[in-house]
């Protein structure tokens, strides 16, 4: 955790003396996932050239399904990537820095089955299939990807990013509409986990 806290600290630090650089014409992309559009889901953004290998991304990520095959699939993101590229910006291999933000109504992928679950000895039995997670978290991760010229306006990214998620959340009953992780010590459940939660190929079109 504290090697990625230095290591964002260090992309903000490059991202200001980046922004110094004024002798280059700086480009803009707009961009969106291809691979989430087919199925409802928005995962879009904008990338904005800051030095010759530098640039800065802002973007979203949105699943709005209050049920997806029977799961219950919200989520609601905002991130910003600092990106280094090895050869210039929005050319060929690049790794970044990336902290996010989530909102969610969700269920794990752990809770699609049909078992008996339950929270503590005090707590009711469930099935685990019936259970969901409504919460928010904090990612603070790393990102690496490879970006390419389609066409003089076009390009294609494709990249993986994740790292240290930092979540709350409480557990509900889908059909009861009760809590199963009832605990009187506190109001939300904590976990941390390495995580990936970000990728795809996003298609960028040049604004400038």
């Amino acid at each position: 955790m504290k090697k990625l806290l230095l290591a964002f600290a260090f992309s903000i630090l490059s991202l200001t003396q980046a922004q110094q650089q004024d002798s280059i014409s700086k480009k803009l992309y707009v961009k969106a996932n291809a691979v989430f559009l087919p199925v409802g889901v928005l995962n879009a953004g904008l990338e904005y050239q800051l030095s010759e290998k530098m640039t800065f991304q802002g973007e979203v990520f949105i699943s709005p399904w209050k049920s997806f095959a029977g799961k219950y699939a919200q989520v609601y993101m905002v991130g910003a990537d600092t990106r280094y590229y090895f050869n210039e910006a929005f050319e060929h291999w690049y790794v970044g820095a990336n902290i996010s933000f989530a909102r969610y109504k969700i269920q794990k992928w752990n809770y699609w089955k049909d078992i008996p679950s339950q929270f503590s000895p005090e707590s009711p039995i469930y099935s685990m299939e019936d259970l969901y997670q409504d919460g928010f978290s904090f990612l603070l991760g790393a990102v690496i990807g490879y970006q390419f010229k389609l066409n003089e306006n076009l390009n294609m990214d494709i990249f993986l990013g994740g790292g240290i998620a930092q979540s709350y959340y409480k557990g509900f009953h889908k059909y009861l509409g009760v809590r199963y992780d009832t605990d009187p010590d506190r109001t939300y459940n904590q976990s941390g986990e390495w995580i990936p939660y970000k990728g795809g190929i996003m298609i960028s079109y040049k604004l400038k």
